[in-house]
């Protein structure tokens, strides 16, 4: 008989910067839990993703880092990459969308879709900015939400409320380069013309009554709002070429290419697999079942665009779930790489281990509702269920077992009711996660787990096995016999959810191999009785969150904002000494001593950063309200400047707070910034190498950066509020004192 077969379909997050906690928990954990309950079963599974390569948050960061899209592309992918396995998310395939094979399958959709009718070249209008001179994508431009007041609101969709929007929809449009108000122009595009679809992806919904709430309620407000044909191209030059003559400078839309991702991956894992049409497998047999799984954000993309491509394509199987998660949110607002507050994987992973991460977004999953992190529901989740319950019952059972027999003890006659109180918890445990699991339904597979870990514990203190010890020998092996299946179980039932410590747990029951694919039967089966038991080893320890403040929350003490020098004039009684007018959201007036390394012609317009809760002070008669931040390394002395667009005001903050309270010039004095050049996305070199989450920063780039104290081994990398780098105007030494 066949194996059954799952094909397992994941978002791809943009490589822009790093992923995140908000991307594990909605839509790349989830997945794995998933494809590795069915690899279990003995499932034969396809589960593919990769880099989104192509979208304008790629040619957003690349601008602001003066790098091109590729660079940053490839950079990302990289570090996502690296992310992804660490946490232990095994794809059959991981790639990227800048390849030759996703090129290909792209095209021949597009191709396809022409040919069968369900393309259409129209005029239409476009947004364009008349100082950058040049047509603006969605990302582009900015405005407000016409349906929930968003001031922030995307142009083509709405973050916080999840409305899209056609060009010229949006309120008070602004072009994110330089600010100005975009105009309307004429263009020629390629739509793909979803009304084509209303009545087969209305009976594809229908039929589709097994889809979580939040996702049938995204899809039949877009449906019940009526479909409306989009345009798939527009005029840039980064991304998928459009196939025809004539269209050069026009690109593929990322939000239609990439969907087509979810095909190319899977074609590129059967060449890679010497078999180049094994793919066929999993998209043409009508038994085959398709997940994907998403954000909430991209629920329409999945439920009612890729279908229609489908459709209109034809002979491929269309998603049977889209189980899309909701968002997880940090303090409230939602985690995200381009706005609002991130909580990085590669840095969560440089202090926790993939299992304690992974335990903490199994079990606070966004699945129903959006679900807030904070490090304190971290600390108390992971110490008082997984290392508490889970944790403690597997060393209670595993360390008296070794001390007192040293290997795996038979069961002996006479305890034919504890035996059967056993089976029947692990038997409802075995049906509990099955059901929940099959059914991506995460959160209630995990309490199945912990539910058994308690009966567990329960199970341990009733059979009393130290009161056994002396009394009755045979009898206490036997009740830790019955505990180590219990431990069995757990190891194979809590192997979705964390892989490393269950794998090491399954040494130490003394059984050979590993758990992996097939091994769901291995719950159930015989304890290898007789044979020695390693010496067991905690297998979780408690998080112990730092009661100090952290290391850089000095930083926290300064005020720090771009401004922009409008005038400059000679101090009128000091040969040395410039007055600058500056603007930081508002005016103010600052002295500097910057004669003779800078002329008033050089600094006027030059954006650089100031501290700006300084107490004012009189120098040489003339009051200065903060003070200019410069490289000082020998005779050459360069101010600090944003490496990007950075708006006057805008605060440096480095993803910290900000100060509030005056501070005086010595206490000033006693920070210390210094230059450095970025060597990797862990370390910059500050005239000595030392760690830095410098995680998306280019590297070889110079920036500034702050240290807990001199000769201190880590240190902060200076950026704004929208992550730009501080940087220096010009090239220093590195490890140059910033004043």
């Amino acid at each position: 008989m066949e194996r059954p077969k799952i094909l397992i379909c994941v978002a791809w997050p943009y490589a822009n910067s790093a992923i995140h906690l908000g991307h594990m928990a909605g839509s790349l954990l989830p997945p794995d839990i998933f494809s590795r309950y069915h690899r279990l079963r003995g499932h034969r599974v396809l589960m593919v993703s990769g880099s989104d390569q192509h979208g304008t948050p790629v040619t957003v960061r690349a601008e602001k880092e003066g790098s091109t899209p590729q660079e940053v592309a490839e950079r990302y992918h990289e570090i996502n990459k690296k992310a992804i396995e660490d946490m232990g998310i095994e794809f059959s395939l991981f790639t990227k969308t800048h390849t030759d094979n996703h090129v290909r399958v792209v095209h021949d959709i597009f191709l396809r879709l022409l040919e069968n009718g369900h393309l259409e070249q129209r005029q239409t209008m476009q947004y364009y900015c008349p100082q950058c001179k040049k047509f603006l994508p969605d990302r582009y431009v900015e405005g407000r939400c016409i349906k929930c007041g968003n001031e922030n609101s995307r142009s083509d969709q709405c973050d916080k409320c999840g409305a899209t929007f056609e060009v010229g929809e949006i309120a008070d449009p602004v072009c994110i380069t330089c600010h100005a108000r975009p105009e309307m122009r004429e263009t020629q595009h390629y739509f793909f013309k979803l009304t084509d679809f209303e009545a087969p992806l209305l009976s594809y919904v229908r039929k589709n009554e097994h889809w979580r709430s939040n996702v049938q309620l995204f899809t039949k407000n877009w449906l019940e709002s009526g479909l409306k044909d989009r345009p798939i191209t527009r005029d840039m030059s980064w991304g998928v070429p459009v196939p025809l003559p004539g269209t050069e400078g026009k690109v593929i839309y990322v939000w239609f290419e990439a969907v087509i991702g979810y095909l190319s991956a899977s074609k590129e894992w059967a060449q890679s697999t010497g078999d180049p049409e094994a793919w066929k497998a999993f998209w043409t047999d009508p038994e085959v079942r398709g997940y994907y799984f998403l954000g909430k954000d991209n629920i329409p993309f999945h439920t009612i665009i890729w279908p229609s491509i489908l459709m209109g394509y034809g002979d491929l199987n269309l998603p049977y779930d889209v189980p899309a998660n909701e968002f997880l949110t940090f303090k409230g607002e939602k985690l995200s790489k381009s706005k609002g507050p991130s909580i990085d994987i590669p840095s969560i992973l440089r202090l926790f281990e993939a299992d304690l991460v992974r335990y903490y977004l199994a079990a606070n999953m966004p699945e129903g509702k959006d679900a807030d992190f904070s490090w304190e529901d971290f600390e108390t989740k992971v110490n008082n269920e997984l290392v508490a319950t889970l944790g403690n019952y597997f060393h209670r059972v595993l360390s008296f077992t070794h001390k007192n027999f040293g290997k795996v003890p038979p069961l002996p006659d006479g305890l034919k009711d504890e035996s059967r109180e056993v089976d029947q918890a692990i038997a409802q445990a075995l049906v509990e996660v099955e059901t929940y699991l099959s059914s991506c339904q995460f959160k209630k597979g995990l309490k199945a787990v912990m539910d058994l870990a308690q009966f567990g514990n329960r199970f341990f203190d009733s059979v009393a096995p130290w009161s056994l010890l002396r009394s009755d020998r045979d009898r206490c092996g036997g009740v830790l016999n019955l505990n180590l299946r219990v431990v069995q179980a757990l190891a194979v039932l809590g192997y979705p959810f964390l892989p490393f410590s269950t794998q090491r747990l399954w040494g130490l029951l003394a059984n050979d191999g590993s758990i992996g694919d097939g091994s769901w039967k291995d719950a159930t089966k015989d304890l290898s009785v007789g044979r020695p038991l390693p010496e067991p080893k905690p297998l979780y320890k408690k998080v112990e969150m730092p009661s100090e403040a952290s290391p850089f929350s000095a930083f926290e003490a300064l005020d720090l904002r771009v401004g922009l020098v409008k005038e400059v004039t000679d101090h009128p009684n000091a040969d040395k000494l410039m007055v600058l007018q500056v603007d930081i959201g508002s005016p103010i007036q600052l002295v500097a001593g910057l004669k003779g390394y800078y002329s008033k012609e050089q600094l006027t317009g030059k954006k650089v950063v100031v501290i700006v809760n300084l107490q004012p002070a009189k120098l040489r008669g003339m009051v200065s309200q903060g003070m200019v931040l410069a490289a000082e390394a020998g005779d050459q002395v360069k101010v600090l400047t944003p490496c990007g667009p950075a708006e006057p005001g805008e605060r440096v903050t480095s993803g910290l707070d900000h100060g509030g309270k005056m501070l005086t010039f010595q206490e000033f004095q006693a920070f210390v910034l210094r230059t450095g050049t970025v060597l990797n996305d862990r370390e910059a070199d500050l005239g000595r190498p030392v760690q830095a989450d410098t995680a998306g920063l280019t590297k070889g780039r110079q920036a500034a950066f702050f240290l807990p104290q001199d000769g201190a081994d880590t240190a902060l990398p200076l950026f704004t509020e929208s992550k730009v780098v501080i940087g220096v105007d010009g090239e220093l030494e590195n490890g140059a004192r910033v004043r």
